[in-house]
């Protein structure tokens, strides 16, 4: 009995402590799905009864250096449906094909899929999201986006960029800035039933859980100078019947780029429509010989190496000069020339033998301290660094060519930041686009200073090659229509012939006309550059490119506040000095029109120089001027027809 009595006893006890152990593992877990493990099991819950759709991120503002909006984020509906809820789906989709302009059938197969959440259109316009809101159609939802506008359509464009539906950037700032103008992503929850079904929204609009705006872009850009500089290209490359113009504007103390304008442009909040050619920022991403307009730099390194001064007396050859077994003419047959004249009547043969003085390495030294050949680093995508073979590698004929701006090929944004080197005294200068990052408190994020690169030409020899450039926009220069009333400007025309694709020569009718300049002289607050890509009938830089720079000039310097420096006047021409580095004259471009007629010689007898200049673009005649005052003969007379070939020329006389 005694043993039957201890075997009970410590059964009792084992089936107690079994009983304890028990109670402790469920207690245990217990505690570990809702303490210790609580947050995990609750993720895997929600995955069990919650759809997460994430939503494009916000992006931050882009500004102008006023502050002015350029690119923004505003708030649009998304269009969502839920099959299970549409009582008539042949009816609803009708009507949402109609509203949202897509396919009927289409919208119809959509709707009898077997799903609880479909989207139908994303980022509608707010026609369209009002239309179909007063249809109060079943089963139809509205979401809130961000979607990107640009308020000023094609201002800036090319520089701007635009975006996807993402919203990736696709181009431009946009793309640059990409990462941080990107915020963090919203998202939306929808609740699921035990088969995994989505219960949707019911007649209520989808909210947004979570998201932020990125960081906004503070640009160097002005929107009124990136207006004018717009609106000037444009009517200059279509007067000129052109391919393509590009202009830049910057700042020469800072560096900074105040407009940046090409064309043909586009408007990006519909950049569909338009050929990814006219998305490309010209004046960073494409290169192009810049013909004369290279000489300045020539010259300043000459001087800087003493190898020449200014009033130094050059033979030009009387217009045919051979070097490297090749022919090297100017358009008129100068015989000797000073330094100044070489660059204010742009000889081809005086800046060749300059070249030949200051010798290839010293030159090459020059073009790279100058910018040319090497990127600018400018915040954008596709920068071209253009085209500088090293000296090693040119010949006699090489360094000739590149002395009057050939065989070189540059950017215009280069060509502009060099130019700034002349004007500010000596000093290459950062080029920026974005003066500050700023996050979605306004506080600074990245900050872009002015910044000097180094020094390429004491102050004195800049001031010589300003003082030069000042003769070319003289009455005697090659760029008078270059002038602006009360200022003084410095500047150079350029007129370089295009390589052909075909050939691998030279063209014998494509040009590239260009100026740049800056002004006022003496103290300059701006360098523009204007560059225009195959223009028809004239082609000369001093009548294509330089009327469009005392345009974009003139009205900058009104809006900025400028005060003229000396008194308006009346220009008079003497004979007019075309600018045309091609290696041999041209006959004047005359020829048949599109209805086969002969064009005719206008009246000219009268006229000032300036309105023969500008009756030469209007109807676009190659007229040679003699002497200065006023037209008192022509040859043809008035209303001839001029056969292709002849001889077209007024001569201009003082009165009487």
């Amino acid at each position: 009995m005694k043993c039957s009595k201890r075997w009970h006893n410590w059964r009792i006890k084992l089936i107690g402590v079994g009983f304890v152990l028990a109670f402790g593992l469920i207690g245990y877990r217990a505690l570990s799905l809702q303490v210790l493990d609580h947050e995990l099991f609750q993720k895997r819950a929600q995955r069990q009864y919650q759809r997460i759709i994430q939503l494009p991120r916000q992006r931050g503002t882009i500004y102008d250096r006023n502050g002015q909006e350029l690119a923004i984020s505003t708030t649009v509906d998304s269009i969502y449906v839920e099959p299970h809820r549409i009582e008539d789906v042949p009816g609803t989709a009708k009507a949402l094909a109609r509203v949202l302009s897509l396919s009927q059938n289409r919208m119809l197969a959509k709707l009898n899929k077997e799903r609880r959440f479909l989207w139908i259109k994303r980022q509608v316009s707010p026609r369209e999201s009002e239309s179909l809101r007063a249809l109060k159609l079943k089963g139809v939802g509205f979401i809130k986006e961000h979607r990107r506008f640009y308020p000023n359509s094609q201002l800036g464009a090319q520089i701007i960029g635009f975006t996807g539906l993402d919203p990736t950037g696709l181009e431009g700032l946009e793309l640059q800035y990409d990462s941080q103008m990107l915020g963090e992503r919203g998202f939306l929850v929808i609740e699921k039933d035990g088969k995994g079904k989505s219960l949707g929204f019911g007649d209520q609009d989808a909210s947004v859980q979570g998201g932020k705006p990125g960081h906004s872009l503070r640009l160097t850009l002005d929107k009124n100078l990136q207006y004018i500089a717009e609106k000037e290209l444009a009517v200059g490359v279509r007067k000129a019947q052109a391919k393509s113009g590009t202009v830049v504007v910057l700042d020469p103390e800072t560096g900074q780029v105040l407009a940046m304008a090409s064309y043909p442009d586009y408007n990006p909040n519909s950049y569909r429509s338009s050929r990814p050619s006219q998305w490309r920022n010209r004046a960073i991403c494409d290169a192009f010989e810049p013909g004369s307009t290279l000489k300045p730099f020539l010259v300043a390194a000459a001087l800087n190496e003493g190898v020449v001064s200014p009033k130094q007396s050059i033979d030009c050859e009387n217009g045919l000069y051979r070097i490297g077994g090749r022919k090297v003419r100017d358009t008129h047959r100068y015989g000797r020339l000073t330094v100044e004249d070489i660059i204010k009547l742009s000889s081809n043969i005086g800046s060749a033998k300059i070249g030949k003085k200051l010798e290839r390495d010293r030159y090459y030294r020059y073009l790279r301290d100058f910018g040319f050949g090497v990127r600018s680093g400018i915040d954008f995508p596709g920068e071209s660094k253009g085209l500088l073979r090293p000296s090693e590698k040119w010949f006699e004929a090489d360094l000739a060519n590149i002395s009057f701006g050939q065989g070189i090929s540059v950017t215009a944004l280069q060509l502009a930041r060099a130019t700034a080197v002349i004007a500010n005294g000596g000093l290459l200068m950062e080029a920026d686009l974005v003066e500050q990052v700023v996050d979605n408190q306004g506080a600074i994020v990245e900050k872009h200073k002015p910044r000097t690169v180094h020094r390429v030409l004491p102050e004195a020899v800049a001031h010589q090659v300003r003082d030069m450039m000042v003769r070319v926009v003289s009455d005697d220069g090659t760029g008078p229509l270059a002038q602006v009333p009360g200022f003084t400007v410095a500047g150079k025309t350029g007129t370089a012939q295009k390589v052909d694709p075909v050939t691998g020569g030279y063209s014998v009718d494509k040009r590239v006309s260009s100026f740049v300049g800056f002004l006022p002289a003496a103290a300059p607050r701006l360098v523009i550059l204007v560059v225009v890509d195959e223009p028809e009938g004239q082609t000369y830089g001093g009548l294509v490119a330089a009327p469009v720079f005392s345009r974009i000039a003139e009205q900058s310097l009104r809006y900025l506040g400028v005060s003229p420096t000396e008194a308006p006047r009346q220009m008079v021409l003497p004979e007019f000095v075309f600018d045309d580095p091609v290696p041999a004259a041209l006959p004047p471009l005359v020829g048949t029109r599109q209805d086969g007629t002969l064009p005719t010689m206008p009246d000219c007898v009268g006229m000032s120089g300036r309105q023969v200049l500008q009756t030469m673009e209007r109807v676009g005649l190659n007229i040679k001027l003699k002497g200065s005052g006023r037209v008192v003969e022509q040859h043809p007379t008035a209303h001839r027809a001029i056969q292709y070939g002849s001889e077209v020329w007024v001569r201009l006389a003082p009165p009487a």
